[in-house]
Parts: structure tokens; C-alpha cells; sequence
């Protein structure tokens, strides 16, 4: 089996690592965030990308997976949203966990505790609202992930991660001293099925490299090279199957805010 999994990460402005989450990058603390009441709004941007992703699954019948972060579900707007969304299109739709406030762990001294209770918290909120949509499948926020949260996820069993991004750009977000090599042998020793994005000439393609030039380039390049994307009927046990040559692409909601962007698919 050789095909795409079309991914999505449902991150808002509030989430990006240069506003929140990261110990170094971020310019606001998630207290901050919950002090001034954002966490119960969303951006106008982020509101667009509802729109416009919706719009796009209106012109394909491709499976796709939404990588969704907990704490959205605390705005209406969203849940609202989200609601009719599966309503609509749930028969291809699978949902995916992506924290539950976007917190970028792996770039923070360890620390399991905090995971397992985000983890556990998000989890709940997340399979709450996405019912039989809802898979324990991960991404690691931004793609930072260390050894030490693959034990967490297996014993609130995870059975599936897709947080490897295995370019030497982006190595510092395996955790300091780590290789994407450890990461992948973490989650082999604990039984959660890698499925790592798609990179061209070892660089980035996915998320913000979709945008950033020169990236952009290379990353057009490698959609368009891409296997078609899975068929419905055969989508999750293809997936899950060990033996299944499994191309991973991913984007932003956010990116569905642009004018007319869709995709750049074959």
C-alpha cells in the first residue's frame, strides 16, 4: 500500500509558538492568555480557516484527520462549529489529539506529570465532542517531542503518533540531546505506531514550510509528487497497518484563511 494521509492542525494565533507555549520564543504565558479571556474567543483569521476548510471539503471525498487542541472546545463558536462539521462530513473525518493548549513540552526541562494531566484533559474534551470521529492518535504540538512523553501516551493508549518531522533543520525539537533516531525507538519500544511527516532532500515541507520561501518551493514540489491520497473505504486499516508505505502531509486551518488557498495536491 503507497498513499497520503492528509492531516490537519487546528492551531489559532493564540497557539503559535512566538505568542504562546514555548520557553523562549513565546510573548505571552497561557495564564495570560486565560486571565484575558482568549481562551473563550477566537481569531478572525481562525474563523476564516473554519470557512474556508469547510468550503474545501466541499470540492473533494478525501479521509482527512483533524489534529484538534482541547482548549478550543471551551469557545461556542467552535464547538458549534465543529459540531456541524462532523455532522456533515463524518464519514470521512477522523480527529486526532493535539494538546490541550499547544504547549511546546520537548523545549521545557521534563516534565511527565504536566503531560499526563494535559494529555488526559485534552483527550476527555476532545473524544467528548468528536464521538465516534475521535482515534488516540497524537501530535506533539509544533512537533516537539521527546523520549520521555512515548511512555505517557501509550498508558493513556495512544496507539498512533505523528509528530516526527525527521529533518536535521528542525533536530532541537526531538529535546536537548535527542535524535529523531530516539524518538522513533521510543515509540517502537512502546508499541505507538510513527508516522512521520514527509520531508524532501531532508527539509521540511509540511505547516509553515507551505509558506515560508524558499520552502515553499521544495514543498509544493513534494505535494504535487505525492502518492493520491487514501480511499475512504480502505483509509484506517491501510493506516494502521506496519506493512503500508504511508506518505504523512499536514497543514494549518489557518492556512484555509488565505485567499483562495487550497491544498497543493496533485
Amino acid at each position: 500500500m503507497n498513499a497520503t494521509w492528509l492531516t490537519v492542525d487546528f492551531d489559532d494565533m493564540r497557539h503559535v509558538p512566538s505568542y504562546s507555549g514555548h520557553p523562549t520564543r513565546s510573548k505571552h504565558t497561557y495564564d495570560q492568555i486565560a486571565e484575558a479571556g482568549l481562551r473563550e474567543t477566537l481569531s478572525e483569521k481562525f474563523v476564516q480557516g473554519m470557512h474556508g476548510f469547510s468550503s474545501w471539503l466541499e470540492t473533494n471525498t478525501f479521509p482527512v484527520t483533524l489534529f484538534v487542541i482541547g482548549d478550543l472546545f471551551l469557545s461556542n463558536e467552535f464547538e458549534q462549529w465543529f459540531s456541524k462539521l462532523l455532522k456533515t462530513h463524518g464519514q470521512r473525518i477522523t480527529v486526532g489529539c493535539h494538546g490541550w493548549r499547544h504547549k511546546s513540552w520537548s523545549a521545557w526541562p521534563e516534565d511527565t506529570d504536566g503531560f499526563s494531566s494535559d494529555l488526559a484533559k485534552a483527550t476527555e474534551k476532545i473524544s467528548q465532542h468528536a464521538g465516534d470521529a475521535f482515534r488516540p492518535w497524537f501530535r506533539a504540538p509544533g512537533g516537539y517531542i521527546a523520549p520521555w512523553m512515548v511512555p505517557v501516551l501509550a498508558e493513556q493508549g495512544y496507539v498512533l503518533d505523528s509528530s516526527i518531522n525527521p529533518s536535521w533543520l528542525v533536530q532541537r525539537k526531538a529535546g536537548k540531546g535527542n535524535s529523531w533516531h530516539d524518538i522513533s525507538q521510543a515509540l517502537m519500544e512502546n508499541n505507538v505506531l510513527s508516522r512521520p511527516w514527509k520531508t524532501r532532500w531532508s527539509l521540511p515541507i509540511n505547516g509553515p514550510a507551505l509558506s515560508l520561501f524558499p520552502l515553499s518551493l521544495l514543498a509544493k514540489r513534494g505535494w504535487k509528487n505525492a502518492p493520491q491520497p487514501f480511499e475512504i473505504q480502505s483509509f484506517e486499516h491501510d493506516l494502521m497497518s506496519p506493512d503500508s508505505n504511508v506518505t504523512t502531509l499536514y497543514w494549518h486551518l489557518l492556512d484555509h484563511a488565505r485567499k483562495n488557498w487550497k491544498p497543493p495536491l496533485r
